[in-house]
């Protein structure tokens, strides 16, 4: 019998959290796990550093005016991207991890991680997403007509 697969979108505020790894690690067991991480609160950051404004956030996420803005928030998501791999490799947890970014033809489309859970919805038997505990009301009403969604707060 084959394993089971597993979607996780984690924030970003969630990388260095010791908790949410050895969660992760305990799911391996029994999926196969593809993680997907956001990093709104490094993308603004980032984009505060280069003078950019951090501009309007609506219900698709990051509305970005220019190429420079969606590049600096892919390298941003990048870097949370190498670090949360790293940090599984060295709990020996072998997932797969993606951003939030998807090019169609030759343009670069930024989804917000809460939508792009959408996107794997009916190919995982299972989906969570993994945020801190002042955010978990919020997203556990947004996404609780999702039977398979479960969302997780530490």
């Amino acid at each position: 019998m084959s394993r089971k697969n597993c979607f996780i979108k984690i924030s970003g505020d969630m990388l260095s959290n010791n908790d949410v790894l050895g969660w992760i690690k305990k799911l391996s067991q029994e999926y196969f796990i593809v993680v997907c991480v956001g990093g709104g609160t490094q993308i603004n950051g980032a984009f505060i550093e280069a003078g950019l404004p951090v501009g309007k956030f609506g219900p698709l996420g990051r509305e970005t005016a220019s190429l420079k803005e969606k590049q600096l928030a892919r390298d941003m998501l990048e870097k949370n991207q190498a670090e949360i791999q790293d940090r599984l490799a060295d709990l020996s947890v072998y997932a797969s991890v993606v951003i939030p970014v998807i090019e169609i033809g030759t343009v670069l489309c930024h989804v917000n991680g809460d939508q792009f859970i959408f996107t794997a919805y009916r190919g995982f038997d299972i989906l969570y997403v993994v945020t801190t505990n002042d955010r978990l009301e919020k997203k556990k009403a947004f996404f609780a007509p999702y039977k398979k969604i479960q969302v997780i707060g530490f």
